[in-house]
C-alpha cells in the first residue's frame, strides 16, 4: 500500500561529509513499510526541482511511527532536503517497490554493500536481527572514513567484515574481492572447519551499478544466489513513465524490460542482464 503523507521532520544529522540521515514521523508508511522499499520525496515547497527523489528506507521504528532516511547529497534536490530541520514538513510518497526477500530457513546470509548502499541493507539487516538470524556483512568504501553503519550494524549483532579501496582498514581492495575471497573458504554452514565442503549461501547487495554487476557475477561464480538492489533515475515512482527500465532475462535466452520503481528495486541475481 503506498501513501502520499506530509511528514513531520522529526531531525536531521549529517552523519559523514555530505551524507545525512533524515528521521521523519510517519506512523502510517512505517507500518506499511517492507526492508528494500524507498520513498519518493518532494524535496521543496515549490516546482523546481519539479520531480521527487526517490531514497531508500534506511530504518523503521514502528513503535513510534518514524522512518529515516540515509542519503547522500548528489545535486541540488538532496541539497535542498539536506537543509530541513526538525518541525518541517516533508511530503513522500511510498512505501513503493519490491524490497528483499526475507530468509525462510537458516541458510547462510551475506549483505554485501558499496558506500551508501548500505542504506536499505540496513532497514533489512534490522528485520534479520529481530528473527535472531545473523548475517556476515561485508562493508566497502574509499577509505576508512567513509564506511557508514559500522558500529549499528554490529550493535544489530551481525558480524562485519570491512573492505577499504586504500587499505586503511579491513582488506585493501574492493568489497566484492573480499566477498570472492570469504565466499571460497571451505567452512561449513554452523562454522565448523571442513575441507571438503565448499560455503553456500545468499546474498543480499546495494551499491553502485558497476559493483553490483561485479557482485553478481562473484555469486554466480561461487554458487550463490542472491538478490541486489539496483538504482536509476526515476520520474514518477509508480511505473508509469517508463523511465527507470532495466533488463532482465526473459527466460527464453533473451531479455525483458522491467521496471525498477514497480518491479523492483530488488531482483534476483540470476535475472539481472549487465550491458
Amino acid at each position: 500500500m503506498s501513501l502520499v503523507v506530509n511528514a513531520e521532520v522529526v531531525e536531521q544529522n549529517e552523519v559523514m561529509q555530505g551524507h545525512f540521515r533524515l528521521a521523519l514521523n510517519a506512523p502510517e508508511v512505517a507500518a506499511a513499510a517492507r526492508p528494500g522499499q524507498f520513498l519518493h520525496v518532494s524535496c521543496g515547497n515549490t516546482y523546481d526541482p519539479l520531480l521527487r527523489r526517490p531514497i531508500s528506507i534506511h530504518t523503521v521504528d514502528r513503535q513510534k511511527g518514524e522512518v529515516k532516511l540515509l542519503y547522500r547529497v548528489a545535486g541540488r534536490g538532496t541539497a535542498l532536503l539536506s537543509r530541513l530541520k526538525g518541525g518541517d514538513l516533508v511530503d513522500v510518497l511510498g512505501p513503493l517497490g519490491n524490497g528483499f526477500t526475507l530468509p525462510a530457513g537458516s541458510e547462510n546470509v551475506f549483505a554485501v554493500a558499496g558506500g551508501i548502499g548500505v542504506a536499505p541493507l540496513y532497514f533489512f539487516l534490522q528485520e534479520l536481527s529481530g528473527l535472531k538470524h545473523k548475517a556476515t556483512v561485508l562493508l566497502g568504501a574509499a577509505a576508512k572514513e567513509q564506511l557508514i553503519c559500522v558500529d549499528e550494524i554490529k550493535a544489530l549483532g551481525h558480524t562485519v567484515l570491512l573492505a577499504t579501496d586504500n587499505g586503511s582498514t579491513g582488506h585493501r581492495g574492493t568489497v566484492v574481492e573480499l566477498f570472492d575471497l570469504y565466499a571460497r573458504l571451505p567452512v561449513h554452514s554452523c562454522g565448523d572447519y571442513n575441507p571438503d565442503e565448499e560455503m553456500s549461501g545468499y546474498v543480499y547487495g546495494c551499491g553502485p551499478a558497476a559493483m553490483l554487476k561485479e557482485l553478481c557475477a562473484a555469486v554466480r561464480e561461487n554458487g550463490f544466489s542472491g538478490e541486489v538492489s539496483l538504482e536509476e533515475r526515476m520520474g514518477c515512482g509508480i511505473g508509469a513513465c517508463l523511465s527507470c527500465a532495466c533488463k532482465v532475462k526473459d527466460g527464453k535466452g533473451g531479455f525483458r524490460h522491467q521496471r525498477v520503481c514497480l518491479d523492483g528495486p530488488v531482483f534476483p541475481v540470476e535475472e539481472v542482464v549487465w550491458a
